[in-house]
């Protein structure tokens, strides 16, 4: 290993990000927030040529960007890199990451529920309004949230609701998630649910949000192929939502191991990532197989 990769997996190592009180405040306000090189964009870069490298080499998507669906259209998604390389491992498991989820969360401990790269290709249509947590069969509680970091500089759009967190119950699904946005037009229109905008990203920067949280992202207008690595984190404790809704049954059966309604949420696929205790390795672990995850692309969540 050279001296600057070396470098960079010790700062992955070190949970050191300077996390102010008023971001903490912030996340738990709204139900997200940017944090500014959470990763500093110099060691960042082995992390983003293993994570390009692995995503790209299981890419399972051929079609056309014009013979796509509207969310085969926004992104290529590809789950669960940090089984497949050793080095999106260390990247994923980071104590630097989980430690910085573990405080916004308010929880003393999480597990990993997966990582997916998001590569928004240039022409690359609008990510729609959509909930992640609709998807996930996990219990009901605020404790999951994504970690979004961004691989490359680039101009990067990603549309948030700003959520009270007193309110929180009103933004929670009570019918199909493909109908949220007319529910958002519905509850702006009483007022309070003013739109958080980022428009700009560079490689290191990365933007937390709530499992419930309603967000978006633009089309891709450049030619540049817009290329994020995500990690969802959830609460230790969890335990599989009774009853699983069945649009969270593919992530059941991909992430859960297919475990019982109630059952703790736990399996080899979930290491604990906070506090540091034994770090897997990712030939340890168990992958889904490349094309059982690509055939449920398209009718999971949005990403």
């Amino acid at each position: 290993m050279s001296p600057k990769r070396q470098d960079s997996v010790a700062i992955l190592q070190r949970p050191t990000y300077p996390l102010a009180p008023s971001q903490v405040r912030r996340f738990r306000r709204d139900g997200h927030v940017f944090l500014p090189q959470l990763l500093p964009a110099e060691a960042l870069a082995p992390f983003r040529d293993a994570i390009v490298a692995t995503a790209n080499a299981h890419v399972a998507e051929t079609r056309a960007l014009g013979e796509r669906d509207t969310y085969g259209k926004a992104f290529l998604q590809i789950f669960n890199l940090w089984t497949l390389d050793d080095t999106v491992r260390r990247f994923v498991l980071a104590p630097r990451f989980a430690a910085v989820a573990a405080r916004l969360l308010g929880v003393h401990a999480l597990r990993l529920y997966h990582d997916q790269a998001l590569f928004k290709e240039p022409g690359g249509g609008i990510t729609p309004w959509h909930q992640d947590q609709h998807y996930w069969p996990l219990d009901g509680s605020d404790h999951h949230l994504v970690d979004a970091a961004g691989g490359r500089r680039r101009e990067h759009g990603h549309d948030a609701v700003r959520l009270r967190r007193a309110r929180r119950g009103a933004y929670r699904p009570r019918r199909h998630l493909r109908r949220i946005a007319g529910v958002l037009r519905e509850l702006r229109g009483k007022g309070g649910f003013p739109i958080s905008r980022e428009r700009t990203a560079r490689a290191g920067d990365a933007s937390f949000h709530a499992g419930w949280a309603p967000h978006r992202a633009p089309p891709n207008t450049s030619t540049t192929r817009r290329d994020v690595m995500t990690v969802i984190y959830y609460a230790d404790g969890a335990r599989v939502s009774d009853p699983v809704r069945p649009e969270a049954r593919g992530d059941l059966c991909a992430w859960l191991g297919d475990l019982p309604p109630g059952a703790p949420a736990v399996t080899r696929l979930n290491p604990l990532v906070w506090p540091v205790k034994e770090t897997p390795c990712a030939k340890d672990s168990i992958a889904a197989p490349a094309g059982k995850r690509s055939a449920r692309m398209r009718e999971r969540r949005p990403g």
